[in-house]
């Protein structure tokens, strides 16, 4: 893809790690920021760089994981705890459009690297800071993670049999939201900045993100109906509360396939696909509400007559019937469908070694200024001395850098 991405010309500073910061970089460096991410540099026998490059399954010693969260960003390694570190940054930051961090608040401040600190030489500057409580409230300077984020928000109360004990996705969804979140109020501070005068002249701000508050925003409906009846939404299994029928059902050959029928002729379409045009016409059944009521016994109808046929067959004829329906996929079925495949949202690299490496697609799909990937999750310190050097720092003093352990 050659088209101009919408960020170009955008820098942005992620000094974040791990997962919620360095999520909000990846997809501003998609569309065509050039991100510049500050790692802790390799000292001591200690490996330096962002603790996931050592998460989950390695190749070669770098986590897999890492060549799709830190794609299209350019590695620097700094020390922040130095104060020659911190000066490095603060010159980068002069002229950076957007400051990433997800450090526990005061952090930054320590360092000399807060908002106050760096604006005061870049009025435009925008700083998106991801925390588990926020820059405020009684709860600020506690640890959190997305883990925390997601109990806390509600979800995990959510998630799982009324029966047992809440789970967990096995994802860090708390994190996830709160970078999508900080994606969403750093491009309206920047549209707001950029339409009151640019970075030369606007004005930038701060945007605050709480991993907690992140997860409660998309907790839908559960706040007003418990303060107007005092209803505690509870665990409700593959099911959608009062939502009906809306379920995942068990077919001949063992697979699960869902089937999303809550509108009302999507109803009626599904009882012919049954074979049961009394349940489509029947007046009780007639709306969501009816069906709420009888919510059980239709999931056993609908369980028992999915269990009589394969999961392909079944699909086959939900398709037919256009009721909404899917199977359950795990990664191997997503890998391998067409649908994936078409949307370019599989894509195959190279490793450094010559391995071949999949990795996912970009979102969202821009129709005149689409998002790209470039190159995959760099080498730790690659691109310091070319961002140095453009930053004013000539090869002596880059040397003398290394030589005091700045870099």
């Amino acid at each position: 893809m050659n088209a101009k991405k919408p960020l170009e010309g955008i820098k942005v500073i992620e000094l974040g790690q791990l997962i919620a910061g360095p999520f909000a970089g990846k997809m501003f460096a998609e569309f065509g920021a050039e991100v510049i991410k500050i790692e802790a540099p390799a000292t001591d026998g200690q490996p330096g760089g962002d603790p996931l490059r050592q998460w989950r399954e390695l190749h070669n010693g770098t986590s897999l994981w890492w060549y799709a969260q830190a794609r299209n960003k350019k590695s620097v390694t700094v020390n922040l705890r130095l104060a020659e570190g911190q000066e490095i940054v603060r010159n980068l930051a002069r002229d950076a459009d957007i400051v990433i961090e997800n450090f526990r608040p005061g952090t930054m401040e320590k360092w000399g690297l807060g908002y106050e600190r760096l604006a005061a030489e870049n009025p435009g500057l925008i700083m998106l800071r991801l925390s588990g409580f926020g820059q405020s409230g009684p709860y600020r300077d506690q640890a959190g993670f997305g883990a925390i984020g997601e109990s806390m928000g509600g979800l995990r109360y959510l998630t799982g049999y009324p029966d047992r004990a809440p789970v967990r996705p096995n994802l860090s969804i708390g994190d996830t939201l709160a970078s999508l979140h900080g994606v969403i109020g750093t491009m309206m501070a920047l549209h707001h900045r950029n339409m009151n005068g640019g970075r030369a002249s606007g004005k930038g701000q701060v945007v605050d993100v709480a991993l907690y508050e992140a997860v409660f925003s998309v907790l839908e409906s559960t706040l007003p109906e418990f303060d107007m009846y005092g209803v505690v939404r509870e665990r409700s299994g593959s099911n959608l509360s009062g939502i009906v029928p809306s379920n995942t059902y068990l077919t001949k050959d063992g697979q699960h396939v869902l089937i999303a029928a809550n509108g009302d002729s999507i109803f009626k379409r599904l009882c012919a696909a049954m074979g049961r045009d009394d349940l489509g016409s029947d007046p009780t059944l007639a709306d969501n509400a009816g069906r709420a009521k009888r919510a059980d016994e239709l999931d056993a109808l609908i369980g028992g007559w999915a269990a009589e046929h394969d999961a392909a067959n079944l699909l086959v004829m939900l398709d037919k019937a256009q009721v909404p329906n899917g199977k359950i996929y795990s990664i191997a079925d997503i890998a391998r469908d067409p649908q994936y495949l078409a949307r370019e949202m599989i894509r195959q690299f190279t490793l450094r070694d010559g391995t071949p490496l999949k990795l996912p697609g970009v979102v969202p799909k821009l129709s005149d200024t689409p998002g790209d990937i470039n190159w995959i999750g760099p080498e730790l310190g690659a691109h310091t001395e070319d961002v140095l050097g453009a930053h004013g720092y000539d090869a002596a003093a880059i040397a003398e850098l290394r030589r005091k352990k700045v870099i």
